[in-house]
Order: structure tokens, then sequence, then C-alpha cells
């Protein structure tokens, strides 16, 4: 199969929490796309100006986004790109921005009526406060981390204490979710279709950091064995969440289906991981696409979506 004649360029690294995992990200694509395109060119960086510089030197056709947490996902790297002209995979600056911030996310959703677990948003100037917090357990979530980082399940007040402690370190504004016992599901959305969808059955109590990058620590059931109505109804639900916040062609939508068999949205995210152990890529496998492919859909995907916007700026001409 000949090589495409373009240039493609692999976002990495970066400077957030989750570097680490970027670089593996970044790593799995680069070897994935070196036998589809003439040129691959890493970008990794340690601060945004070497960013920017390394951007305004080296011409590519795309810019496949393999950054994850601040900076990468949250519409700042996004913005750049689009001030530079720069084509690039996944959702645009605000359809990320809303997807990194849990807060504003779980305000979407609820303006579209879609089902999240009662929550009550914490800063350093919130005070203490009545009847929720005594509703243990609860979730505690910095707003603007991913890949589970400072997140906690607590059972009691002083728990509670110690995880905004450690919350606040990360963040200025914490998202407290009821804490719903249930079955942990995810569906990956490609080309703006729902794949199949996966339960998740960690080894730890939650589906942690350890459980979401170790091997072995995570069961995965691919396709979830949910009755065909529910699993109908979940994938709806993520469509709607991943449209709902303006993503574009692909996400991650993760959920918690309680007892009684009740969905409910944990968050979107805009710019899922790309590793070994990674759900997307899982759940592509499932209907027969393998990890090459994905990529190549992913920047075929902002291909076409370069195209609308050419096609609507000459209409509106």
């Amino acid at each position: 199969m000949a090589k495409e004649n373009k240039t493609i360029g692999i976002l990495m690294g970066g400077f957030s929490s989750e570097r680490e995992i970027s670089l593996k990200s970044g790593t799995a694509v680069c070897q994935a796309l070196r036998n589809l395109y003439d040129k691959i060119i890493v970008f990794d960086f340690k601060t945004e100006q070497e960013l920017i510089e390394k951007l305004k030197k080296i011409k590519v056709d795309c810019m496949f986004n393999a950054l994850h947490g601040r900076f990468g996902e949250d519409g700042q790297v996004q913005k750049i790109l689009d001030d530079l002209n720069i084509l690039y995979t996944g959702s645009g600056a605000a359809a990320c921005a809303l997807a990194m911030n849990k807060v504003a996310a779980h305000q979407v959703f609820k303006q579209h009526g879609l089902t999240v677990p009662e929550y009550q948003v914490f800063n350093k100037n919130s005070e203490q406060s009545q009847g929720f917090y005594a509703d243990f357990p609860l979730v505690v979530k910095p707003a603007m981390e991913g890949s589970s980082i400072g997140l906690s399940i607590v059972d009691d007040p002083q728990a509670l204490f110690l995880a905004l402690k450690q919350a606040l370190l990360l963040d200025q504004d914490i998202i407290i979710e009821k804490y719903i016992s249930g079955r942990e599901i995810t569906i990956g959305i490609l080309e703006d279709r729902p794949l199949p969808v996966i339960e998740v059955k960690p080894k730890n109590k939650f589906y942690d950091f350890q459980s979401k990058y170790t091997v072995g620590m995570t069961e995965y059931i691919i396709p979830a064995q949910l009755p065909e109505k529910i699993i109908e109804q979940v994938q709806d639900l993520a469509i709607k969440a991943h449209k709902a916040l303006g993503c574009d062609c692909f996400s991650r939508v993760d959920m918690i289906i309680d007892h009684q068999n009740n969905p409910f949205i944990l968050e979107v995210n805009a710019i899922p991981g790309l590793t070994e152990t990674s759900l997307l890529p899982k759940a592509a496998r499932a209907l027969g696409i393998e990890f090459p492919e994905l990529c190549q859909k992913m920047i075929r995907a902002a291909d076409k979506i370069e195209m609308l916007d050419q096609d609507m700026f000459l209409v509106n001409e």
C-alpha cells in the first residue's frame, strides 16, 4: 500500500501532569502512522513558547494531537493551532475547554437534559455547608485534571477534608459527586457514531490511575454484557453528550449504570488515550478497526472538517 504524500506532525509530551501518558500515546501513534504517510515529525516540548517557535518553523499537513491533560485537552493548544492556521485532529478549542472542565461539562449536560450524578462545586472560598456533604460516600475530583489524578472516594467527613485538601493542590475548583454504585462503562465515539460499549472492571476500588495504565489491573468486557435496550440507551446518551459539548469526530464518554439500570454521565474525554491499555482503540478493534486505521480516520476527519469550513467560506463570499 502506497504511503500518502503528506507530512503529519504528532503533538506529544508537553508539560501537564499527564506528560508520561501522552508520550506513550504519541509513540504508539507515531509507530502506527510511519507506514501510512511520507513524513512523520514529532513535536515534544516543555513550554508553550518552545512549541510555538517549533510550529512556526516546521510545516505539516495535519497535526495529530496526542497530548493529554492541561494545555493539550483544554482548548489552549487548539487555540494556538487555530491562530497559526494548522489543521489538527480532534475537537476544536471551545469543545475541548468544555469537556476538560468537569464543572462546565456537567452544567451543559444538565441544560441538555442529560443525567449526571448529584454534585456540588467546592473551591477555596466555599463555605462548609449543608446536607449534601453528609450523604456519603462521595467522589472528589479536581475540575481540570484527567486520568483520575487527584480523584478520591470518601466515606466520612475526615476523609472528605483530606481529599479536598489534596484536590485543591491541583485545582481551585473541585467537583464533589454523590457516589453511585454500579457498573462502569465507556462508549467510544468515532466519526460521530458510537462504538461497542465496554464494561470496565478494575481490581482496585475504582478505575484509578493505576487501573488505567497498568496491564492486568483491569478487566475489559467488550462488548459489555448488557440488555440490548440498555446498550442502545447508553450509546444514544453518549452521542448526545458528545454533541452537546460540540465535539468533532471522536471522543470517549464515561458512564456508570446503577443497580436499577439507570445510566449517569461521568465525563467526556475529547482527546482519549491512545496507549496499549486505552479504551478507544479497544472499542474500535471490536469493530475490526485496527490501530493504524483508527489513527488515519482521525486525520481524515480533520481534512473533512477543513474542507467543510472552506466550502462555508465560499458560500458566504
